[in-house]
């Protein structure tokens, strides 16, 4: 076997793990605090299973030479001080400062997918579902997901902190992306839960639910796992309680549209009734 397939056939394997452990999570925690009724069970449900494999996949194979040279170029033009006094820090600073930096360029990534007509076509992908659930956090092109984590994780190695597969020995990179995916997830779910005093530190539900918005207040809210970039940066939008009314992409926001602003298109369909009941 290629070190190559060997490569794939773990990747795949993974998948299958991760994805039966978000199943046990998520699927009881959404039947139990759900904020709307969603059958399990609901459309698309195949071609979502679809994306969470391919974009799982796809970036991991297009990264990873990548992220290995930039790796090896940031080592080589890091001073060596520099990198001694990084692998000193405790773990959890190395973690925690790794992730600040990540979100960062994950940040500016993710509003530059919404912000240049071009690249909202790939990711308005991620924005067509009128419902929202766990498995609506992989429901992306792949050109999206390898741009927007391009941009966190070769910060994180600019800053010192190694490239998950580069050889550089450091775990930090990679639990920084386990935590970023895991959060993405949760942030996506059907769960109405408020928790005000968190919602200041860290991304809940809600948060990012109003992203997803579908008529009131678009572009908003593109920090992943750290509203205080949003706050920076004014994009923050989260009224008290509040939830926003519909998902989706409002016709004057499909990319056809703004890369052809003359052409004219009918009003989608509305988001089935069911979907709009609160639980």
């Amino acid at each position: 076997m290629t070190p190559d397939l060997e490569h794939f056939l773990r990747t795949a394997l993974s998948l299958f793990v991760w994805l039966a452990l978000l199943i046990a999570i998520f699927v009881p925690l959404e039947r139990l605090a759900g904020r709307q009724r969603q059958s399990i069970l609901r459309p698309h449900l195949f071609a979502d299973l679809g994306y969470f494999f391919m974009t799982g996949l796809i970036p991991t194979l297009v990264l990873a030479m990548p992220m290995a040279v930039i790796g090896a170029t940031g080592r080589a033009l890091v001073p060596e001080s520099y990198t001694l006094w990084i692998i000193a820090l405790p773990i959890w600073i190395q973690i925690l400062v790794a992730l600040a930096i990540g979100e960062f360029g994950f940040y500016w990534g993710h509003r530059m997918m919404h912000e240049i007509p071009w690249l909202w076509r790939f990711h308005a992908t991620h924005h067509e579902p009128q419902r929202m659930d766990w498995l609506i956090n992989t429901r992306a092109h792949p050109v999206d997901i390898v741009f927007t984590r391009m941009f966190g994780l070769t910060l994180v190695n600019i800053a010192g902190f190694g490239s998950p597969g580069a050889g550089s020995g450091s775990l930090v990179p990679v639990i920084v992306l386990i935590i970023g995916t895991f959060w993405g997830f949760f942030i996506h779910a059907n769960l109405n839960i408020s928790l005000p005093w968190f919602e200041q530190l860290l991304s809940t539900p809600r948060f990012h639910h109003w992203h997803h918005s579908r008529d009131e207040q678009v572009n908003r809210n593109y920090a992943s796992v750290l509203p205080i970039y949003d706050r920076l940066f004014g994009t923050l939008h989260l009224p008290a309680k509040a939830w926003p009314p519909s998902y989706g992409i409002a016709p004057q926001n499909r990319p056809e549209v703004l890369l052809d602003p003359d052409r004219q298109l009918p009003l989608p369909a509305d988001a089935p009734p069911e979907a709009n009941r609160p639980a």
